[in-house]
C-alpha cells in the first residue's frame, strides 16, 4: 500500500517505447537508416502520471504487469520518476507491452507502432478499490475499455474527480460516449471530438459533448494549440513555439501538467497556458518523458514567454 496523501491515481496505458530516430520516413516496401535509438516509458495513462509527479504531485499507477523482463523496466522506470506502483499486480498471464516509434528529425513528427494491450482486466480487491476512492483524481485513457469503465464507476461513486484522456476509441461508438459523460475532465486529441460526436467541426463537437456532464471539456491540436469550452462558448489558445525535436507523449504530458495545476487551484485558463508551455518543453527532447520539466522549470520558461 502507498504511504502517504495520493493526489492523481492513473489506470490505462504503460509500456516501453522504442524510440528510433530516422533519417526520413519511407515509403511502404521501401527503406531509410536509423540514426538513433533511445528506450524511455510510455503510454497515455503513465507518462501523464510521469509529467505530474515531475512537476510535484504524489501519484500511483493502477494496473497489470507481466513477469517478464519489460514489465519489470516499466515498472522501475515509473518508480524512478515517483510513480508509485504499489497497486500494480505481477500476474504471470500478463506480459509488459512495447512500443516502436519513428521519429522523423525533419519536424518531430512520429509515427507509432503499439502493441496490442491483451492483458487480462483488472480485479478490482478491495485494496484497489479503495486506492481509488483515497484519491483527489482518477485519470484514464480507453485503451482498455472494461478496465477505464470500472475505475471510472468506482470513482463517480466516492465522488473522486474523474479525467479522461480522449485518445483511445472503440469500435463501439456508444462505449466512447458512456467513458466520455462519466468524465468530469475530459481532454482530448484532435480525432476523438469529431469521431465521437459525430460533428463536423471542433465547435460544434466541443459543445455538444459538454453538455454530456464534462465539467471540463477540451482538446489539443499539437502546434495549432487547444480549443477549450469556457462559459458557455469555445475558446482558443495558442502553442508556445519551440524547435520540436519529438512530439511523442506531448498531449499525455498535457494531460498531467494540467491535473497538476487542477491540484493547485488555478483556472481553467492558466491552467492551459501552463499545461501547454510543459508540453512544449517536453516536444525539445527525444521520447515522452526526457524533456519533461520540473515545475521550477516551467515556470522560467512562462516568464520568458509572456
Amino acid at each position: 500500500m502507498m504511504e502517504g496523501k495520493l493526489q492523481i491515481a492513473g489506470v490505462g496505458h504503460s509500456c516501453l517505447d522504442r524510440l528510433c530516430t530516422i533519417e526520413s520516413y519511407p515509403r511502404e516496401d521501401d527503406s531509410t537508416h536509423i540514426t538513433s535509438i533511445a528506450v524511455q516509458g510510455g503510454g497515455a495513462v503513465a507518462t501523464a502520471l510521469v509529467a505530474a509527479s515531475r512537476l510535484g504531485a504524489s501519484t500511483a499507477w493502477i494496473g497489470n504487469a507481466g513477469t517478464d523482463i519489460i514489465s519489470s523496466e516499466i515498472l522501475r522506470l515509473l518508480e524512478a520518476d515517483g510513480v508509485s506502483t504499489a497497486y500494480a499486480a505481477r500476474r504471470p498471464d500478463a506480459s509488459g507491452l512495447e512500443s516502436f516509434v519513428m521519429v522523423n528529425p525533419q519536424n518531430g513528427s512520429r509515427t507509432k507502432f503499439p502493441e496490442r494491450d491483451a492483458n487480462p482486466p483488472i480485479e478490482w480487491t478491495e485494496e484497489l478499490s479503495a486506492a481509488v476512492r483515497s484519491a483527489d483524481i482518477l485519470h484514464l485513457d480507453g485503451t482498455n475499455w472494461v478496465n477505464a469503465f470500472n475505475a471510472a464507476s468506482i470513482a463517480r461513486d466516492a465522488g473522486v474527480v474523474v479525467s479522461l484522456d480522449g485518445c483511445s476509441m472503440q469500435a463501439d461508438n456508444e462505449r466512447n460516449r458512456k467513458l466520455a459523460s462519466m468524465a468530469d475532465i475530459l481532454i482530448m486529441n484532435r480525432k476523438y471530438p469529431l469521431r465521437v460526436s459525430g460533428l463536423p467541426s471542433y465547435p460544434e463537437a466541443l459543445l455538444e459533448m459538454a453538455s454530456w456532464g464534462p465539467r471540463i471539456v477540451m482538446c489539443t491540436l499539437g502546434d495549432e494549440g487547444v480549443l477549450a469550452v469556457i462559459d458557455g462558448r469555445v475558446e482558443s489558445f495558442p502553442a508556445f513555439e519551440v524547435k520540436a525535436v519529438d512530439t511523442t507523449g506531448a498531449g499525455d504530458v498535457f494531460h498531467g501538467a494540467f491535473l497538476r495545476g487542477y491540484l493547485d487551484g488555478m483556472d481553467l485558463r492558466s491552467c492551459v497556458r501552463f499545461s501547454s508551455a510543459v508540453a512544449a518543453l517536453k516536444c525539445t527532447k527525444i521520447g515522452g518523458r526526457s524533456g519533461i520539466p520540473t515545475m521550477e522549470e516551467a515556470i522560467a520558461f512562462m516568464e520568458r514567454n509572456i
